[in-house]
């Protein structure tokens, strides 16, 4: 079966039941309200009331698309620790260079990402968005979002007639940790790691940060969630605010504000340039996570290290990406062509400063572009994004309507492990603006009989009192 027809059967029903279905999208807004996406006084996930419901065959082919990525970007990485002429191709500072080079010690080069992209359901055709290494996020939010389901009538009718079944991410990540943490060469034999997940906590998703501590703890490690400004550093041993000796860290500090506030995290540095702990990941990652990596990719540098199918893959799939600069670009082109250009920041996240030409009118677009000329901005080209129908009963007009769709797929450890998946009615998917997130599913089978309509098939779980 192909999700299109998933999609319609949910609106149909949504069409067929609306104010049952309107007020099925205020009880989960209540339930949600609730749980620990409420921070700072709101609610920071808004969605819409059809899930994304992948084939077994489509997260076959997503599997595929992680391995031949992943294999593509150790090369990548690879290539710079061995050539000081290829790192020359990267815009990083000495200092980052310095840490990007210090060995990790462990047997992986990028234990955690998620790799967005554009997905054509009707071919299986993809675009890569953008590639996420430090601060991967969003676990949580699929986990409650499924658990919201619970509240959604039209899914529970679904339920009757088909299995579905949501990924589970935390536990999955915690086996990654610790069979990374077992080939450190300074692990000691026998011993759990006691774990740090940290990150600048003011900006950080801490109730995120908290669920995994709890799965890490599960697993019987000791493990605080802290503030990357705040550890200790002495006698070669890295300590939590708390005085908690911490022999493994899974980094949330994304690398950009690592670097802005350099001088602030120098235990954590010491630590790492001293190579003191076990970092998940280690700044190998940043390789991958900035956005020039796109660019570098098309480079015939780079393609002498690939194999035909690799180079390949790169021409097919990743976007043509140069920095906005005088001289570097057609500016004539960029203006005159709006539609099929976006412009973001060389090294940024949560979709901060992203502009897409189809959002605006010719005269905005110019000044838009002329604004950000020679300001570490890159120009990319706009690929071609999959629609599917979906309804926003509480953020949006209640009308059931086109919205574009993102796949952020999970790695850890170079082995997909599922999605997070968000839509918009507009030209991107801001984060802080029109971005919608839904949970993800996975159609397993028909069922021929009911299913008790207190059980979530999707997460596995009665309803939950949180």
């Amino acid at each position: 079966m192909k999700t299109d027809a998933i999609n319609e059967e949910y609106s149909k029903l949504i069409r067929e039941n609306y104010e049952e279905n309107r007020q099925g999208a205020m009880q989960m807004q209540a339930y949600l309200d609730r749980t620990p996406l409420y921070y700072k006084d709101h609610c920071f996930s808004k969605t819409l009331q059809i899930p994304k419901v992948y084939t077994k065959e489509m997260i076959a082919d997503f599997s595929r698309i992680v391995s031949v990525t992943y294999r593509i970007f150790e090369k990548i990485i690879c290539e710079y620790l061995r050539s000081e002429e290829y790192r020359a191709f990267f815009p990083f500072s000495k200092e980052l260079e310095a840490l990007i080079v210090t060995p990790c010690l462990y047997d992986s080069v990028l234990p955690i990402a998620r790799f967005d992209i554009f997905y054509q359901e009707d071919t299986s055709n993809f675009y890569f968005c953008e590639i996420n290494t430090d601060g991967t996020s969003a676990m949580n939010e699929d986990r409650i979002l499924n658990e919201a389901l619970l509240l959604n009538p039209a899914h529970q009718k679904m339920l009757q007639k088909y299995t579905m079944d949501s990924f589970e991410l935390f536990d999955s990540w915690v086996e990654s940790f610790l069979s990374m943490y077992r080939s450190y060469q300074k692990a000691e034999a026998g011993k759990m790691p006691q774990v740090a997940i940290v990150d600048f906590l003011e900006n950080g998703t801490i109730r995120e940060f908290e669920e995994f501590a709890r799965h890490f703890q599960k697993a019987g490690m000791l493990c605080e969630v802290c503030d990357i400004q705040k550890l200790v550093y002495r006698e070669g041993r890295l300590y939590s605010p708390s005085g908690m000796r911490i022999d493994a860290i899974y980094r949330r500090a994304v690398t950009s504000d690592i670097m802005k506030y350099y001088d602030r995290v120098q235990p954590f540095i010491r630590a790492v340039l001293d190579q003191n702990v076990f970092l998940a990941g280690s700044f190998t990652t940043q390789i991958i996570h900035n956005k020039w990596l796109f660019h570098v990719l098309h480079l015939e540098r780079t393609k002498c290290f690939l194999t035909e199918e690799e180079w390949e893959f790169i021409q097919k799939h990743i976007p043509y990406t140069e920095m906005l600069e005088s001289g570097k670009v057609d500016l004539e082109n960029l203006f005159r062509k709006k539609d099929a250009f976006i412009i973001k920041p060389l090294d940024s996240y949560a979709s901060n400063g992203v502009f897409a030409g189809i959002d605006y009118s010719p005269e905005e677009w110019k000044q838009i572009v002329q604004e950000h000329i020679d300001t570490h901005y890159i120009c990319q080209r706009y690929c071609p994004q999959y629609r599917t129908i979906n309804i926003d009963f509480i953020n949006g007009d209640g009308k059931l309507k086109e919205f574009i769709n993102m796949a952020g797929l999970y790695v850890y450890n170079g082995t997909f492990a599922g999605v997070f998946s968000r839509l918009s009615d507009g030209g991107i998917i801001a984060s802080h603006g029109n971005e919608r997130s839904v949970p993800t599913l996975v159609l397993t089978g028909e069922r021929n009989e009911g299913r008790r309509m207190n059980e979530c098939i999707s997460c596995g779980i009665k309803k939950s009192s949180r």
